[in-house]
């Protein structure tokens, strides 16, 4: 029953991993560079992709993203990987900006279950999610993004631009719940 954390190169990995402890939520973080074998041996039932500097920094992220069937959770950089992998577009914002930022959540089922209608974020939006994957739809949006999140139709595959796992992001423990939840299904 354990989530692995992905580690793709950025300053909050190991924070998202010890804000699972926090939680009891079994976790351990993870070179981006283990090989499917490598990850499939550890048996995950669930995969977090962390934030990271780069798309040039993510390793083997979109192999994991392409062959797991478990439930995925892309925070930042991670989000930004699951909608290149499937398709969607990524470019860099034209409003780059690190601070609280308010996103509007348009669907609080799953990942966002007691959080709607608003929900205070710290988010990062050097590079975003301009344009969509065919089979994904938008869960929340914010003034400075159109995609603060998504989520794939038919798999438990989710991206957000913010970060749960800091201080800032008040409420973001209930992200981290709401996805072990989805784990456990």
């Amino acid at each position: 029953m354990t989530i692995l954390v992905i580690n793709n190169k950025g300053q909050y990995n190991h924070r998202i991993q010890r804000s699972l402890q926090y939680l009891n939520i079994p976790s351990e973080i993870v070179s981006n560079t283990l090989s499917i074998e490598e990850i499939e041996a550890k048996n995950p039932t669930g995969l977090i992709l962390g934030g990271g500097p780069s798309l040039e920094d993510a390793g083997n992220s979109e192999e994991y993203i392409k062959h797991f069937d478990t439930p995925i959770l892309g925070i930042c950089l991670g989000h930004q990987l699951i909608a290149k992998t499937y398709g969607g577009e990524v470019t860099t914002s034209d409003t780059e900006s690190y601070a609280q930022v308010k996103i509007n959540i348009n669907d609080d089922e799953n990942l966002f279950k007691g959080l709607a209608p608003e929900m205070d974020v710290w988010s990062s939006h050097k590079d975003e999610v301009k344009t969509i994957p065919d089979e994904f739809k938008v869960l929340a949006s914010s003034n400075l993004c159109d995609v603060e999140s998504f989520k794939h139709a038919k798999k438990d595959v989710y991206g957000i631009q913010f970060h749960p796992e800091v201080h800032h992001t008040l409420k973001g423990e209930i992200i981290f719940k709401n996805f072990y939840e989805i784990c456990q299904k």
